[in-house]
């Protein structure tokens, strides 16, 4: 069978596992072809009113209403598991569908509840999505790739298709969560887009002239149509960040080794100088928080060796929280200090990124907070050693995957991972070197923060990209997230606007510094990009996962309370 037919099969399986009542018309899907933004009133017009209020409960009133019984696990999952059925046939954003599997969970622990009358963990018959990288028993893991339908990319024995798991889900199962579909991908994992041979392209519920990212670009879309709360993804290059960003979701990118990979679909697994991590993407800051918390409970470190032994630290929380009250404003004698990267020097923010940045920046200012201009060593520079990892097998296990099947690389990506001779290892033992310079460097400036008033910055705040959601095709520099890969830092992602054609007009007087500056800048369309959302890095340093969900929560309080103060005057 060709690839084409593989692809074709498996497409129309994932359709027939949806049940025939939650299947729209063509008439339906003609209209959802017709609209631009997908989310809020239009999916909701295919749910009913419990269902609705259902979906539209972040992850921490779920799992409250689930432990007070006012909602029930097969109340719950069945209402996501019907959006994430409407959400797949109007986005294109899952890869695998087990809702038959996710229902019989819910309904063993409804059982559980009603014998024991107490949850059976922190996360008690709460929905969780996932990229497809994550192995689930009885379910198939691509990848993306047309050569591992009916198997799980990554397995050595053909005995184990369909009966490995990851550690992370083992450990989100004896929390109580529910499983219940996997999100596309684009293929490679390497690109800030979804689109695969597998099911096409998935675009932005929000703005359908753009993309929703990538490479957890699924799980994004997924979220803001409502059709999961919390789910997880991974990051080597701003993969669950770039999707948070592009619609409008939250996202939490921990420093590598403090949750588990282990027995997790990856793709060059051998390249672990600067490692993929594993990251938390939810329609709430206190959704990230919930599924950190609970998953650290667990001990990952005693069944994967490369977790660091660090449980949840609520110290710091308390430390943090103690320094703002409710509404963001400062409530200590020392405010927060953040830093403020407005452009990496190479490619210059769109103006609804330059004016998200100036948003939260005023507001943290006006709750009493300092700001101070963050100029670090080339942030360029240090994506270009980062790049250079991921590329150093010449694209040898890509290849490997493509070739199973037969299937071709996506035109978008046939040139970048054109097949080329591997980095030999005095190279890559001189990159590895210049990799630990730039991270020595890099601490260094955030040290020398401290030097005028003895308070060291504590976070900085940064664009996800130069642009907000991208129009597909037209990302042309990753450097704002790539760069944190390479220092290995936590970031958390929060959103703060969203692209407004009569706002962010074209600057006619900016001059561009290069050429790619030119394409970036050239690429902005106040029209298309109207409705974009832009999101926004709060990154912190190593294993400061705590730090960085705390001081997100006060940024977006106190950008509520300014947006609210404005609201007011306008009025």
């Amino acid at each position: 069978m060709s690839w084409e037919a593989r692809a074709a099969a498996k497409r129309a399986d994932t359709l027939n596992k949806i049940p025939a009542e939650w299947r729209l018309s063509p008439a339906d899907l003609a209209e959802a072809e017709r609209q631009r933004d997908l989310t809020g009133p239009f999916i909701q017009r295919f749910l009913n009113a419990d269902e609705t209020s259902i979906i539209l409960k972040d992850s921490v009133q779920l799992v409250e209403d689930l432990r007070g019984a006012k909602l029930t696990a097969v109340q719950v999952t069945s209402a996501f598991c019907k959006t994430a059925a409407i959400a797949h046939q109007i986005s294109n954003c899952l890869h695998e569908v087990f809702f038959d599997q996710a229902l019989e969970r819910a309904a063993w622990l409804d059982a559980q509840f009603a014998k024991n009358q107490s949850a059976v963990g922190p996360l008690h018959g709460l929905p969780i999505s996932l990229k497809d990288q994550f192995h689930v028993k009885g379910v198939d893991t691509t990848m993306g790739y047309i050569g591992w339908i009916d198997s799980n990319l990554g397995i050595t024995e053909p005995e184990q298709a369909h009966n490995v798991e990851s550690q992370i889900i083992t450990e989100l199962l004896s929390l109580g969560a529910v499983l219940y579909c996997k999100t596309s991908l684009p293929q490679t994992l390497l690109f800030g887009e979804t689109k695969n041979n597998l099911i096409g392209e998935t675009l932005n519920p929000n703005n359908r002239n753009l993309s929703c990212g990538g490479s957890s670009g699924g799980e994004g879309a997924l979220q803001a149509l409502r059709g999961s709360t919390l789910g997880l993804g991974t990051d080597i290059g701003g993969s669950v960040r770039i999707p948070a960003g592009f619609n409008g979701t939250y996202s939490l990118k921990p420093t590598p080794e403090r949750l588990s990979y282990r027995c997790v679909a990856n793709n060059n697994p051998g390249e672990n100088t600067y490692r993929s991590t594993v990251g938390i993407m939810s329609t709430s800051l206190e959704g990230l928080d919930l599924l950190l918390r609970a998953d650290l409970s667990t001990k990952p470190w005693l069944k994967d060796p490369a977790v660091v032994p660090m449980p949840f630290r609520a110290e710091i929380v308390k430390e943090y929280e103690s320094r703002a009250n409710p509404d963001g404003t400062a409530n200590s004698s020392t405010p927060l200090k953040l830093g403020v990267l407005w452009t990496d020097g190479a490619v210059q923010p769109h103006p609804p990124v330059t004016r998200g940045l100036n948003m939260v920046v005023e507001a943290m200012q006006s709750a009493g907070h300092q700001i101070v201009d963050w100029n670090p060593p080339c942030q360029v520079a240090g994506r270009d050693i980062h790049l250079s990892f991921l590329m150093a097998d010449g694209a040898r296990d890509i290849h490997n995957q493509l070739d199973i099947s037969g299937e071709p690389l996506i035109p978008e990506l046939r040139e970048t991972f054109r097949l080329k001779e591997p980095m030999s290892l005095i190279n890559y033992q001189h990159l590895t070197l210049q990799g630990l310079q730039y991270e020595a460097e890099y601490s260094d400036y955030w040290n020398s923060t401290a030097e005028k008033d003895g308070q060291i910055v504590d976070a900085v705040i940064m664009p996800v990209a130069p642009h907000a959601a991208v129009i597909p095709g037209k990302y042309y520099h990753t450097a704002y997230t790539e760069i944190i890969n390479l220092l290995n830092y936590s970031v958390a992602v929060i959103p703060v606007t969203k692209a407004d054609k009569q706002i962010d007009r074209i600057d006619s007087s900016y001059q561009p510094s290069s050429y790619l500056d030119q394409m970036n800048w050239e690429a902005y369309d106040p029209e298309i990009y109207d409705g974009g959302p832009v999101g926004l890095q709060i990154v912190g340093r190593k294993f400061e996962e705590e730090k960085v969900l705390s001081i997100a929560k006060i940024v977006a309080s106190a950008a509520r309370t300014a947006k609210a103060k404005t609201t007011v005057t306008e009025d």
